[in-house]
């Protein structure tokens, strides 16, 4: 069903900070709000002359450009370049769906979701830039898509529950692989330590 891959990965991310997250880490709390107002305003939408927003999608691509604003020079112009590359992708990948929809060997949603998370991971090596380059550079993407096809009279809704099953999607396979990384550098660093204690016993 549509939306419902959206809504079950937010309520899982929701359950997970609230309930597991330590509860002195300072962006627990921001974090749960901010989830929270996502799935409030997924079905909230204006019109803008011939554009169809959602609510959701601008709050995410607002909450990215405070985040990325707050960066020193370098980083931000290396952000936003990251983010327009993730931009163009996105947009491709939607026109590809259009004008050759016969290379779409499985569901679209998660076909675009591994190659995003793949394009993610190779250009930012933190999870927080990861997920700022995907939500802003997908949004921008979502605008300029409704914007080429308005040129030939179709409308397109920006920001919508299709966006958010592939943007949810996108950043649960992220935080997955970050995870992974992590736990890679835990078992290394205890293998190490073990190896270590072994040593000094012998």
């Amino acid at each position: 069903m549509e939306g419902s891959l959206f809504y079950w990965i937010l309520w899982l991310f929701w359950v997970s900070v609230t309930f597991f997250m330590n509860k002195q880490n300072p962006v627990r709390a921001k974090l749960a709000a901010c989830i929270l107002v996502i799935i409030i305003l997924s079905n909230v939408h204006f019109t803008v002359e011939r554009f169809q927003f959602f609510a959701s999608g601008l709050f995410l691509l607002l909450l990215s450009y405070i985040i990325l604003s707050k960066k020193k020079l370098g980083s931000l112009l290396y952000a936003y370049i990251c983010s327009f590359i993730v931009t163009i992708s996105y947009v491709t990948f939607n026109l590809f769906v259009i004008f050759d929809p016969v290379w779409v060997v499985f569901q679209k949603e998660w076909m675009m979701g591994f190659c995003l998370s793949c394009l993610a991971i190779i250009l930012q090596k933190s999870l927080k830039d990861r997920l700022l380059i995907i939500v802003s550079g997908t949004m921008q993407g979502e605008i300029l898509y409704a914007f080429y096809l308005s040129k030939f009279e179709f409308t397109y809704p920006i920001g919508a529950i299709a966006y958010l099953d592939v943007s949810a999607l996108t950043i649960l396979l992220l935080v997955s692989w970050s995870a992974l990384e992590n736990a890679g550098t835990f078992f290394q660093n205890h293998f190490h330590f073990l190896e270590k204690g072994k040593q000094k016993s012998s």
